[in-house]
């Protein structure tokens, strides 16, 4: 491939696994399917697929190929994992793993599958990569209310003003952090899952959450006696705390957004 014409596309199929059951089809184009009458399990999977963009079209895809595959594909297979409640084969892990193959077979010639994205509430995610083999990452968000001065003991107060502006105010200001935390490895052969939920959730909660929230990090918190709590240092900070924690499953990633428009990002 010419890489000036590789792309990434991502394609979003939101469904229910009771209306895929019941063949409902969609009435909603933006919300795709299903219609939202009903309690029910919904579920999102994005699809993405790498390959060379036609000259022509300017498609590296089209979406309704990948619509199609996921709903006559994957759909299908995990309604059947679904249905095996209390097994290792009805994880969230293992009915991604399922779909991965049977999709892979029904791309177009030139287009590769590289991830898939499960995600089951808007809080909590799945994600298999091509490039990590048998791992699934899980994706979890937390929040914090915080508050924190941006300020530097070695700098002026003008040079202070320069570089923080009001963010350098003496009495200090508040975000509502949103922070995701992404661990990886091979789903427990008799589990059949990653990483329990609850354990991660309490984990983070006993570290990040319970130490944060509700505090001025520079006066409340020991970490940020001496060091800017920037968006930046408190990712970094927040990995330190739970790097380890998992094990045997690895921390993969820690997001913070102090902003719905800003966040930083820690991969170790």
């Amino acid at each position: 491939m010419n890489d000036k014409h590789v792309m990434e596309l991502t394609r979003e199929v939101r469904f229910s696994l009771v209306d895929a059951e019941s063949g409902t089809k969609p009435l909603n184009s933006w919300a795709g399917w299903p219609a939202s009458v009903r309690l029910a399990p919904y579920l999102v999977l994005r699809v993405t697929v790498v390959g060379e963009v036609d000259a022509r079209t300017g498609y590296l895809c089209n979406i309704v190929t990948l619509d199609r595959a996921v709903r006559d594909v994957a759909i299908p297979l995990m309604l059947k994992s679904h249905r095996q409640s209390n097994n290792q084969d009805s994880t969230h892990e293992a009915m991604l793993q399922k779909v991965v193959a049977p999709l892979e077979s029904v791309m177009p010639d030139g287009v590769e599958l590289i991830r898939l994205e499960l995600r089951v509430t808007p809080f909590l995610a799945y994600t298999w990569r091509k490039d990590i083999l048998n791992m699934v990452q899980v994706t979890q968000s937390f929040e914090f209310a915080a508050a924190h001065r941006l300020h530097c003991a070695e700098l002026s107060d003008d040079e202070n003003r320069r570089i923080f502006g009001k963010c350098t105010n003496p009495n200090g200001h508040g975000h509502n952090y949103v922070v995701e935390v992404t661990v990886g490895g091979e789903p427990d052969a008799q589990s059949g899952t990653v990483l329990e939920v609850d354990r991660l959730e309490r984990v983070v909660k006993e570290r990040v959450i319970d130490v944060f929230d509700h505090k001025h990090l520079n006066l409340d918190c020991a970490e940020f006696a001496d060091l800017n709590p920037s968006v930046e240092n408190i990712t970094r900070v927040i990995w330190n705390r739970l790097e380890g924690a998992f094990d045997p499953v690895s921390l993969k990633k820690v997001r913070v957004y102090e902003t719905p428009k800003t966040y930083a990002e820690f991969s170790g």
